[in-house]
């Protein structure tokens, strides 16, 4: 059973520059992903790679998170990852309909041939404010203000990351620190939302990039 898609951003700096990261943000769906692409990464990508799996007699069962680049001859497999994505995660959730415990149980149980899952149209966009020194050393400790302002936004999520409770209040604790994420009829909505609510929020010693989902936007633009 695959998931929708999503296009992350690793480099730390605006316009895709500066050294690699975990992620600085993502989107979903990634136009990208055409339906023939789609097609393509699975069949002679992800499909034989479960296949070969099972026929040296280790089967598998979970995520298989594929990291994929594509290039002018199809899509190519950069990476596999036996977990979700971060922050491909969180746009994901954000345009799953269905509960995802039931699905993780069917795959447990080995019955996905029979379970089917169902997603937004919407599009989601999730923007990593990270702390200040990110992807090195990083600062910690400072009071983090203005998350629920930042979630009064419209279709905005904020998912914590490097924070932690110091009783009623919460601090950054150094990496990447919070994902706000939003969802919208296009791309470039979510974009406005996230970047919207990621104003509002002060305090938290680092920065952000300010172009996640540029390249969809252009997409979008010249559609």
């Amino acid at each position: 059973m695959a998931f929708a898609s999503a296009q992350d951003h690793k480099r730390v700096f605006d316009g895709d520059e500066g050294p690699n990261t975990g992620g600085m943000g993502a989107y979903s769906p990634a136009p990208v992903m055409t339906p023939e692409v789609s097609r393509r990464a699975m069949d002679e990508i992800v499909l034989p790679t479960v296949r070969a799996m099972k026929a040296m007699g280790a089967p598998y069962k979970g995520v298989l998170f594929a990291g994929l680049m594509i290039t002018a001859d199809g899509p190519k497999l950069i990476e596999y990852n036996v977990r979700f994505g971060d922050p491909e995660c969180q746009v994901l959730m954000l345009r799953l309909m269905s509960d995802l415990v039931p699905a993780l149980l069917a795959c447990c149980d080995g019955m996905l041939k029979n379970f089917d899952l169902r997603w937004y149209p919407d599009a989601a966009l999730t923007v990593v404010m990270a702390a200040k020194g990110y992807p090195g050393p990083t600062t910690k400790g400072s009071v983090i203000e203005g998350l629920d302002a930042a979630a009064e936004v419209e279709g905005v999520e904020i998912f914590h990351a490097g924070t932690k409770a110091d009783g009623g209040r919460v601090l950054a604790n150094g990496g990447r620190v919070l994902n706000v994420s939003a969802l919208g009829k296009t791309v470039a909505q979510a974009q406005a939302r996230a970047y919207q609510a990621v104003d509002r929020i002060r305090g938290a010693d680092g920065f952000c990039r300010r172009d996640i989902g540029f390249r969809a936007v252009e997409r979008e633009r010249e559609g």
